[in-house]
């Protein structure tokens, strides 16, 4: 079991206006927005069995999925590390590839292609990036994505959440979807060093980047089209998604 996929799904749908739903549960075009995911996971050879972190309504996501998947359970919501952290237990390949349970976008080709130069350059750690020319229109919800830091010499350096980015940071137009590939061995001992200090007071996945480039790791990305990595938080978002959806 060389790789495996744990697919973030613990959090509340409360901003979609249909009361308090698993976000993953939320539909779009009569199905599910975690039911996307999954099918373009399954054109994605793997292994091992996937894990879904459930949280809120555990049962009624499990109910839905059924017994095609391992459950992880996120007893409380305290950010997206937290949510790698539960999926431990039930992990039991070399990589990990960590994706959200509400893109519905997202396509089994950009994860292959990331699985590919992860295993191919043997990197700690990898990840999707993406880039756009402004956040207007369909592309708003990105955002309030994360900032892609670089250096001089285009590496990656860091990543800052945009409720923590400076003016000069929110102006960047690369940004992270949140999707990654990591070394297990590597992802496991790495989170115990990331922290909380910051405006939510979460334990942001993001911050992991931060602990591969003090050990001196270079983190390797893959950049995919803006429109596969569309957030949806909020119903305008669903509403949007309604009209690009196939």
């Amino acid at each position: 079991m060389k790789n495996q996929f744990v697919i973030l799904a613990a959090g509340k749908g409360t901003r979609m206006g249909d009361g308090p739903v698993p976000k993953v549960l939320v539909m779009l075009k009569n199905k599910p927005l975690i039911l996307y995911v999954l099918h373009e996971i399954e054109k994605v050879n793997q292994l091992a069995k996937p894990v879904v972190v459930v949280g809120f309504q555990a049962k009624k996501v499990q109910g839905v999925l059924g017994n095609h998947y391992s459950y992880a359970y996120q007893d409380k919501q305290l950010g997206t590390a937290h949510a790698v952290q539960a999926a431990r237990s039930k992990a039991r390949a070399e990589n990990i590839v960590v994706l959200y349970g509400d893109m519905p976008f997202i396509k089994a080709g950009s994860l292959s292609e990331l699985i590919k130069m992860h295993l191919h350059s043997g990197a700690k750690i990898s990840m999707l990036t993406t880039q756009v020319d402004n956040f207007r229109g369909k592309f708003s919800s990105l955002e309030h994505f994360g900032r892609i830091l670089r250096d001089p010499n285009h590496n990656i350096i860091g990543i800052v959440e945009f409720k923590d980015a400076t003016d000069v940071q929110r102006k960047i137009k690369e940004v992270n979807p949140g999707i990654y590939m990591f070394n297990a061995k590597w992802l496991w001992e790495s989170l115990k060093h990331i922290g909380n200090k910051n405006v939510q007071q979460e334990y942001y996945l993001t911050d992991i980047v931060g602990v591969a480039i003090a050990q001196g790791e270079r983190v390797h990305n893959f950049s995919v089209p803006p429109e596969q990595v569309l957030g949806i938080n909020t119903r305008e978002e669903l509403e949007t998604a309604e009209k690009l959806i196939k």
